[in-house]
């Protein structure tokens, strides 16, 4: 498939797991992507991982709390790739884990600015290009352990993600006029290195997940990114303002 042949797609915390599986989703259905994150080196082995499979890619540092540097991500986008069609807000912190009342202000703090505050200005740069020349689409990864399924020893996490799906459903309704389309992906556990528990390997995730999901297994990586990838595609044109729950059945 070739969704997105002649588009530019965006993807912060593009350098590992989830956000790279889904920079390597968007090149492989013919986007120039723009993978960025904190850290170059991981970034650039997303684009050499895409560079490989013969699509167009670019790296650029970013920290996802700093406007400045938002901004700038913006305009080099475009300045690189011509365009600025698709952008999905991946990068997040998982810290603080514990009773919330034992939660330190400074690990609060960070998560908030990160996962909350770094998508709102994400898409403050990335609407304001996208409404002047001609909208876009916009997916923002938030978790089906923030509006969906709570756990104990995860409130500042969980915080932040049922966060991501309110401020999701509020832009999507403040922009739609203006041609930007935004949408949520909400994945539970995966077959990354977050869902991993202390000590724990892949094999035992694996063991775990048969009785604590209804599949019987986490998902993969890739799967989350196909779904993503819908929300941002034509056909999910009709679909505004959704939080759409990739998690094995976890929530159901």
């Amino acid at each position: 498939m070739n969704r997105f042949t002649g588009k530019t797609a965006l993807v912060t915390g593009a350098g590992s797991g989830l956000g790279r599986a889904i920079a390597l989703a968007f090149a492989a259905e013919g986007a120039s992507v723009v993978a960025a994150g904190r850290t170059e080196s991981t970034l650039a082995e997303t684009v050499r991982l895409i560079e490989a499979a013969d699509g167009r890619a670019a790296a650029v540092t970013a920290d996802v709390t700093d406007s400045g540097q938002l901004r700038e991500l913006v305009h080099s986008t475009v300045a690189r790739f011509g365009g600025l069609d698709i952008a999905v807000n991946n990068a997040g912190i998982l810290r603080g884990n514990g009773p919330i009342g034992e939660v330190s202000e400074e690990d609060w703090e960070a998560v908030l600015r990160t996962n909350v505050t770094g998508v709102w200005l994400a898409m403050k740069h990335q609407i304001a290009h996208m409404k002047e020349h001609g909208g876009g689409a916009i997916v923002n990864v938030s978790s089906n352990l923030g509006a969906h399924l709570r756990v104990s020893g995860l409130g500042a996490y969980s915080t932040s993600k049922a966060a991501v799906a309110t401020l999701t459903r509020i832009a999507a309704l403040d922009h739609i006029h203006q041609g930007v389309r935004i949408n949520a992906v909400s994945p539970g556990a995966s077959d990354g290195p977050m869902s991993l528990r202390p000590g724990e390997t892949e094999a035992d995730r694996a063991e775990r997940a048969k009785s604590e999901t209804p599949l019987g297994r986490v998902a993969e990586a890739d799967e989350i990114a196909a779904a993503v990838l819908y929300l941002a595609s034509p056909a999910a044109g009709a679909v505004v303002g959704t939080d759409l729950v990739v998690d094995s059945g976890s929530s159901a």
